[in-house]
């Protein structure tokens, strides 16, 4: 696989976006196809046909009263798998509400990510060995967060990185910018992802800046940057892993725009995408959908076929069903618990309210 010089790509990011394979699955630039095994490429295709299946079935349960919150995320496979696919186990991972998958594929259990969604306190309780937090509701506030991660992996001398998300949206919030200027100004090892779907909920991203490209910004605070085909699972793990290399290696963070689109609401909360994008701009991108892409490449090669499709969607909708029945088993939270769990030292009226409670409730 050809190499990045990420040192020149500090000075002039913009240019043609990096692509392995075509809308049909051929490789078309054969320098950057990632040294993956046949084993590996499989595997991060399962990953983005798991959470396509995870997006279609999460939709139909919030609708059935079943989840809460839910952002979702068809279109963004090879954005978000494909990156993450790149990094390892121990790299601390600070997403956002959308990636979710990110964080299920990095090692949450996904009965946690559907409490979370439900708005239960046991869907933050991560396992210990889980290097990520609970998805940033508030836009941008991540990748602060991640310098400071960063800054702590590098205090320590560990050879990991933080890694984060945000769209184009949260461009332009100031968290974005301080995030990278404290961590370009510390050489922190720390990996910014732009997933540009092209729209801050109704919002077009060109309303959003003025800057040719969202990655010109990481010009402004010295760090480099690049843009991916974000619906190209293979061009988005090329450039993360390279990104990687580069910066555990000591240099510094690296920021990477992939070009992508989401084919739902911002949220199903209220949003109708229908009333700012039109027909013939969503058929456009789903000519160059993401799983179906990887798919024909897997094809091609003689790794996968319908049938393994059919057989892998029955066993992701049987992990659902099983993580929607731990889900349901919980017992309900109480007023006191969500007190308690308020508040490192109680405030005495606060406490007083809590043994009040307890005393209703028995306790």
């Amino acid at each position: 696989m050809k190499q990045l010089d990420f040192e020149a790509l500090k000075h002039s990011p913009s240019f043609k976006p990096l692509s392995v394979l075509n809308e049909q699955g051929d490789v078309v630039n054969e320098d950057m196809m990632p040294d993956l095994t046949d084993e590996q490429l499989t595997e991060l295709y399962k990953q983005m046909l798991w959470s396509r299946i995870v997006n279609d079935r999460a939709t139909k349960l919030n609708r059935q009263g079943r989840l809460g919150f839910f952002a979702p995320t068809a279109g963004e496979e090879a954005s978000q798998l494909g990156s993450n696919f790149a990094m390892d186990k121990g790299d601390f991972l600070l997403g956002g509400y959308r990636d979710v998958p990110q964080l299920v594929k990095h090692g949450l259990p996904l009965a946690k990510a559907f409490m979370w969604s439900k708005g239960m306190v046991n869907g933050n309780k991560y396992p210990e060995d889980l290097a990520a937090v609970p998805p940033q509701i508030i836009i941008g506030a991540q990748y602060v967060q991640t310098a400071g991660v960063a800054l702590g992996l590098k205090k320590k001398g560990a050879k990991q990185l933080a890694y984060t998300y945000t769209g184009d949206g949260g461009t332009s919030q100031g968290d974005f910018y301080e995030g990278m200027n404290f961590a370009g100004s510390f050489k922190a090892p720390a990996l910014f992802f732009v997933q540009d779907n092209l729209y801050a909920i109704s919002v077009p991203a060109k309303v959003q800046t003025a800057a040719k490209d969202f990655a010109d910004k990481a010009v402004a605070v010295g760090i480099p940057s690049i843009i991916v085909d974000g619906m190209d699972a293979l061009a988005v793990y090329a450039a993360s892993r390279q990104a990687r290399d580069y910066i555990v290696a000591g240099n510094g963070p690296v920021m990477i725009e992939t070009l992508t689109y989401r084919y739902g609401p911002h949220t199903l909360s209220g949003d109708d995408p229908k009333r700012y994008r039109t027909k013939e701009e969503e058929d456009a991108w789903h000519a160059k959908d993401p799983v179906v892409r990887m798919k024909n490449f897997l094809t091609k090669k003689g790794l996968w076929s319908d049938d393994k499709d059919k057989a892998y969607t029955e066993e992701v909708d049987k992990e659902i069903d099983d993580a929607m029945k731990e889900v349901e088993s919980q017992p309900a939270e109480s007023v006191a618990e969500y007190l308690q769990d308020e508040y490192e030292v109680t405030p005495p009226a606060i406490q007083h309210e809590l043994d009040r409670l307890n005393s209703k409730e028995g306790k």
